[in-house]
């Protein structure tokens, strides 16, 4: 299978992005750009949680739902949730009624206030586990790598859940931890430029 193809512009792209129209955006203007942000960092590690077994098309379109039931992901509102905010998110359609994911949602938001507290900072800790530059491989041909595994592994030992490697080298490919553009692709060079341009909270 190609790992491109052509938008309406001509321009390649990842070929991911042409399974859906909202991929688009989605792909040209945020995935794969390096996030420092960490309100951003934690609704996306969350958000990757509740997609587990159900596709990311799912939960992008149910994101600006997710973003007002969870107040914009501050991980300090959060984290005082209660029973009470669990069986509302329960009844609310708009976005993943699932509670186990619910509920680790609020637990991780508890969990990433002795973060910042312990780390100064989520991207702090994050971008601690960077990979060293490597030439372009095959895009998007792995689910884990090793600093996957470390951060899980790492994060479970801390109290986080639903954060298996799957999940979090997703999350590395969106928050821009790994260029994992095809080659071909035109975002791939603005993405790099943009990592040129970044200075790593975890250097």
């Amino acid at each position: 299978m190609d790992s491109v193809f052509k938008g309406s512009d001509g321009k390649s792209r990842c070929q991911w992005c042409a399974a859906a129209p909202e991929f688009l955006p989605y792909h040209d203007n945020e995935w794969g750009y390096p996030v420092d942000d960490d309100i951003r960092l934690f609704e996306k590690i969350c958000l990757e949680g509740f997609q587990a077994g159900l596709s990311w098309r799912t939960i992008l379109n149910k994101r600006e739902r997710f973003r007002e039931v969870f107040r914009g992901f501050d991980f300090n509102q959060v984290a005082r949730f209660d029973v009470r905010d669990v069986e509302r998110l329960l009844q609310d359609p708009g976005i993943v009624r699932h509670r186990g994911k619910i509920e680790a949602a609020i637990n991780n938001a508890g969990r990433a206030l002795e973060m910042v507290r312990s780390e100064g900072s989520l991207a702090a800790f994050f971008w601690r586990y960077e990979p060293e530059p490597a030439p372009p491989g095959p895009p998007q041909t792995v689910s884990t790598s090793p600093e996957s595994v470390a951060i899980s592994k790492e994060l479970k030992r801390r109290g986080w859940r639903f954060v298996g490697p799957t999940t979090v080298y997703a999350f590395m490919q969106a928050m821009g931890l790994v260029n994992d553009h095809a080659g071909d692709c035109v975002i791939r060079a603005r993405v790099e430029r943009a990592r040129q341009g970044f200075r790593s909270p975890g250097r």
